[in-house]
């Protein structure tokens, strides 16, 4: 088995509780793990060394909400609402037939491509759900393909009723032969408890089927305005609620008792002209916040989790520190995963490398294509651009 000595660290975020920064640091990997981290001058000898030059580490992102099975794209109504329309739960309907449509392959393809995409800006662990298929065989085949490229699939059946179905029909076909079909594929079932979408009591109908199946618990809500299913997510244990837009002080409360956690989705609220959640009244309160991109076609096009950083320091009033960490070790938690998120020894050796002195450069070059190394599982998956020399050089 053979060691890699990542040194030369000019900081390395490692989310221990002990030191969670480090500087002029240095780490071993060995087995896909992180098998000791220290001072440079103190690094033992491994097969190979990697000297980073005083670049800043950190771990791999932890994307913990994405809908990547999907074809087509929205940007019509992305421009439509940049010029002043809605964000309205119908849209979704559009990829539904969009991916109706598209063969396997082509959905693979672009499910691929987006997680290729992610992994080159940083993101080591990824959640997947369906939820554009909205019929038994395309459900399926949608968690089936999620999980070629993620363990963390979730089924989300309940995304909204298919155009031209009963409601009562759908709901019964979504907790019996779709579950039945797409559980062996997934970790996890969601439902999008909305208005246009499903009602609280609808929503635990679902949750309550998918748990009956083993699945663990995750929940949108409070995207589009006040919710009445936040007291459900804790009473069901749910892992994560997402979105989490408008919440009362009553809400807050009830999420900073429980362990689950509040999942903020930064890129809805810039493409769809939404309120910015005010993550500093939940982190004050005492609620556990993740990060995630929430890529979809319709509402959040972005697999970019340094933009969502980004954004979550400068409109949702988080410190570069407390963003890092939510986007790493708050995704770790809200799939309830202990072995991603931080760079203990132990932890799966998932390591984001930046091409800057520290990682509140996420936020201070907003933007900037600033990951060089990825390492995901011990395996160095990204490695940084070879330098083009211009005619004459």
């Amino acid at each position: 088995m053979s060691s890699t000595l990542l040194t030369g660290i000019g900081e390395l975020t490692t989310h221990d509780n002990e030191r969670p920064i480090r500087s002029d640091a240095a780490m071993v990997i060995e087995g896909g793990r992180v098998a000791w981290v220290g001072d440079s001058s103190a690094a033992p000898a491994a097969d190979r060394t990697v000297d980073l030059g005083g670049a800043a580490a950190l771990p791999g992102f932890v994307d913990s909400h994405t809908h990547l099975v999907f074809a087509g794209d929205r940007a019509g109504e992305f421009a439509a609402r940049m010029q002043g329309a809605s964000y309205e739960a119908g849209g979704i309907r559009a990829t539904v037939a969009l991916t109706r449509s598209a063969t396997e392959q082509e959905l693979l393809a672009n499910l691929q491509r987006l997680a290729a995409e992610a992994l080159r800006q940083g993101t080591t662990t990824l959640e997947v759900k369906s939820g554009y298929g909205l019929d038994v065989a395309a459900e399926e085949r949608s968690v089936r393909l999620a999980a070629s490229v993620t363990d963390e699939v979730t089924f989300l059946g309940a995304h909204v009723v298919p155009a031209g179905v009963d409601r009562d029909e759908y709901l019964a076909l979504v907790t019996g032969p779709m579950l039945d079909a797409c559980a062996p594929h997934a970790r996890w079932i969601d439902v999008f408890c909305e208005k246009g979408a499903f009602t609280r009591d609808e929503s635990e109908r679902v949750l309550r089927a998918g748990l009956a199946k083993g699945l663990g618990v995750r929940l949108h809500a409070a995207q589009l305005g006040p919710s009445d299913a936040i007291s459900l997510a804790v009473e069901l244990d749910a892992a994560s609620v997402d979105h989490a837009s408008f919440l009362s002080d009553l809400d807050v409360e009830i999420l900073a008792g429980s362990r689950t956690v509040a999942t903020l989705l930064p890129g809805v609220e810039f493409s769809s002209r939404l309120p910015w959640t005010d993550a500093r009244r939940l982190i004050d309160a005492g609620v556990t916040v993740a990060l995630a991109s929430d890529c979809n076609p319709g509402s959040s096009f972005t697999t970019s989790m340094p933009m969502v950083v980004a954004w979550a320091v400068r409109e949702m009033h988080m410190t570069p520190a407390e963003a890092v960490w939510a986007a790493t070790a708050g995704g770790a938690r809200a799939l309830r995963r202990d072995d991603v998120g931080h760079l203990a020894p132990g932890a799966r050796a998932n390591i984001a490398v930046l091409d800057a002195p520290s990682a509140t450069h996420l936020a201070y070059r907003p933007g900037v294509p600033l990951v060089s190394h990825v390492w995901q599982d011990g395996v160095e998956r990204v490695t940084p651009a070879r330098t083009r020399k211009t005619p004459g050089s």
